[in-house]
């Protein structure tokens, strides 16, 4: 693993933040903007998601307005660097829905900064992405990055820790006493806590306890890469020292034997295809999959596709808004990829979402269902938002009126194949994993200058 490091975090100067955090800038959208300050004029979300959406670059008047509220809450007090560098231990306690039943969970991390290396394998440790990524949101990112000079929010990265040794040493920490700063965020009813760590020896410990080991990338692929693309653009202005802080990515670490680590599916909900009918969907699908028509709603299909477990490990569900009628469906063929991805691993081919996306969506509906042009997405995670996308609503993961023709239901991805994938040095598809929930922005920032 690239080397861990405590760092000198800004931070806001209250005890209490839960008025002051918000969700990571990608899952928001500006009903969920104006809701967060709302609470607070100095919520960090003013800075974060200076234009919306955020998959997009925007105006440029809107990064330099956010550089410009971030040195304001700094010069007020509001937001203050730490003196002395710091690790922190990060846990979450939220709800999971775990075998149908509801359960209370607490995930724990290590807040700290990595060094800023190209993805891939390397000797004692590299950066792996799991999944491919768009170009609108690192257009965006790097614009605010330049305007601020501070990494806003931190990546979540995932480390093996086989044996256990690094979640046990975090959990402790938390164990031994109260936490120095929390926040409650209401939109997901998620507790955050966080407790300081400045002593040599806890911090050396944890260093060593992630010695040789790989990062994956959870969730911020677009972030990580604008790091980089920072760092590049530094370097070509001059001479950037090895001890400047643009050289470090401000990481959550999560140890994948962590009892909280909860992967949720990312559903697919398609739409604006000028030739499709659920009859012409199944008509041009009938050599690609089989599949198991289901009565009810839904929800019924859903259950479904978690009850056909004789289907096999590949299945999906699909879902026509218009006649509202549903399946559960399989590849027709084992191994349904490996002509067109020969070269991809065996675990790349078998997984659900990469069927959906290079059969169901390119080859069936934007191939023949919409005359070979890119269809519209959006990338609900729950079967309550598929069904407000399906109804006409526009949420976070997009939609809008008349937008819902063809949902695609998905199980998560297993994060044993997460793993396999990112070893290969292979991609999943864009939106193959959802970690629940999401860490906050807003307990700690990074200045880059």
């Amino acid at each position: 693993m690239p080397s861990t490091y405590p760092f000198a975090a800004i931070q806001y100067q209250t005890k209490d933040q839960s008025a002051l955090v918000a969700p990571p800038y990608d899952v928001l959208d500006a009903a969920g903007k104006a809701r967060l300050l709302a609470q607070s004029p100095s919520n960090i979300v003013g800075i974060d998601l200076p234009h919306t959406p955020a998959k997009e670059l925007g105006p440029q008047a809107a990064y330099d307005g956010a550089g410009a509220a971030l040195r304001a809450l700094l010069q007020a007090g509001t937001l203050k660097r730490r003196e002395q560098p710091a690790m922190f231990a990060y846990r979450q306690t939220f709800v999971s829905e775990q075998g149908g039943v509801p359960t209370t969970v607490q995930r724990c991390g290590m807040a700290c900064t990595v060094d800023v290396v190209p993805f891939g394998p390397r000797a004692g440790g590299g950066v792996l992405p799991h999944e491919e990524t768009f170009s609108g949101p690192k257009e965006d990112r790097f614009a605010l990055m330049k305007s601020t000079q501070t990494q806003l929010s931190p990546i979540f990265g995932l480390h093996a820790d086989d044996g256990g040794k690094a979640t046990t040493l975090v959990r402790s920490i938390m164990a031994s006493r109260a936490a120095d700063v929390h926040a409650l965020t209401a939109h997901d009813n998620v507790r955050h806590e966080l407790w300081t760590i400045t002593d040599a020896a806890t911090i050396r410990a944890y260093q060593d306890a992630l010695a040789g080991e790989d990062i994956f990338i959870a969730d911020g692929h677009h972030r990580y890469t604008t790091g980089l693309n920072y760092l590049r653009h530094l370097e070509s202005q001059g001479t950037v020292p090895e001890s400047h802080p643009a050289r470090k990515s401000m990481m959550v670490l999560v140890s994948m034997s962590d009892p909280g680590l909860v992967i949720w599916p990312t559903h697919r909900v398609l739409g604006g295809m000028s030739g499709y009918s659920w009859d012409k969907f199944l008509a041009a699908a009938s050599q690609d999959i089989r599949v198991e028509p289901i009565a009810g709603d839904l929800r019924s299909v859903e259950r479904a596709l978690h009850d056909l477990t004789g289907m096999g490990e590949e299945r999906f569900a699909l879902w026509d808004f218009a006649r509202k009628q549903g399946c559960v469906a399989v590849p027709a063929m084992p191994d349904a990829l490996s002509r067109r991805f020969p070269e991809k691993p065996k675990a790349w081919r078998q997984l659900s979402v990469a069927f959906c996306q290079y059969t169901i969506v390119e080859k069936l509906c934007q191939g023949m269902l919409n005359e070979g042009k890119p269809v519209k997405w959006a990338f609900p995670h729950t079967i309550r938002e598929v069904e407000e996308i399906g109804s006409g609503a526009e949420t976070g993961a997009g939609g809008g009126a008349g937008f819902a023709q063809l949902g695609v239901i998905v199980r998560a991805t297993p994060l044993q194949a997460v793993r396999e994938v990112s070893r290969a040095n292979q991609l999943m598809p864009q939106k193959s994993t959802f970690f629940y929930p999401k860490l906050a922005t807003g307990l700690f920032l990074h200045g880059l200058a």
